[in-house]
């Protein structure tokens, strides 16, 4: 499980790091029409190559869990069982990967459009994608039998997340709610987080310095939720004026007293 968790993350990092890379990208998924012709055969390359991810993601989470099911069965005991519930605390499963959160939002960022409704969906090789606006959510399904709905909202500040990360256990909280949690500063960073920091939800340590930023996440947001970005960006930006200048005021502080 965990060699499929990790070539699954090296590809989908490696996709999502092409496409920032690429021209178009300066657009922002706007007037595909004004693109010369090889950049838009590279632009449904990319939807391709993220559509074949997801749907690996969610075939091989849908065969690990009836591989742990046939085996309590052919051997009359629940340790498939344990195995699965353990796999889900300790946020190893692949549909619990970071990356898996980035492909979703990659592929409705470029497949959706910022005037479509918050509840439309993409619907492409029996693959579902859905925003949710009303339930700050996004939701991914295959054929009708498979879904996996991932929640928008902070669990510290318990707004819908504003420049995103996920914690190496899965869990995604607001940058500055993170380094808060993290006992670090936004100067520093949540890489300077001490290793005992735990997740404040699964309460696992060793969270904080592989963090990510879900770049693709906050993109969608900003274009689903423009009024509601725009006031936290606002807000946000005063606070880490503040917190920037108290920072180097202690620096100073210290130089000087010691």
């Amino acid at each position: 499980m965990s060699a499929v968790v990790d070539d699954f993350g090296k590809e989908a990092q490696k996709l999502l790091d092409a496409s920032f890379s690429c021209p178009w990208r300066i657009w922002k998924y706007s007037c595909f029409d004004c693109l010369g012709n090889g950049l838009k055969d590279h632009n449904d390359f990319l939807i391709k190559e993220s559509e074949d991810l997801l749907i690996y993601a969610i075939v091989n989470a849908i065969a690990f869990r009836k591989i742990l099911k046939k085996y309590d069965k052919v051997h009359k005991c629940e340790k498939g069982r344990a195995f699965k519930s353990g796999a889900q605390v300790k946020h190893i499963e692949i549909l619990q990967s970071p990356w898996f959160y980035e492909l979703m939002s990659f592929q409705i960022n470029l497949r959706g459009k910022s005037k479509a409704s918050n509840g439309d969906a993409a619907l492409f090789g029996g693959l579902a994608l859905m925003f949710n606006g009303e339930n700050h959510s996004i939701s991914c399904g295959l054929f009708d039998s498979f879904k996996v709905d991932v929640n928008l909202i902070c669990p510290i500040c318990l707004d819908i997340v504003f420049d995103a990360v996920a914690l190496r256990c899965g869990h995604i909280l607001c940058y500055m709610c993170a380094c808060s949690t993290a006992s670090v500063t936004i100067v520093d960073g949540l890489k300077t987080a001490a290793p005992r920091k735990r997740c404040p939800l699964c309460r696992e340590s060793r969270v904080y310095g592989d963090a990510i930023r879900l770049e693709e996440l906050n993109f969608l947001l900003s274009k689903r939720c423009p009024e509601y970005w725009e006031k936290r960006r606002e807000s946000e930006r005063e606070e880490r004026l503040r917190l920037v200048k108290e920072h180097w005021q202690s620096q100073v502080h210290g130089l000087m007293t010691a």
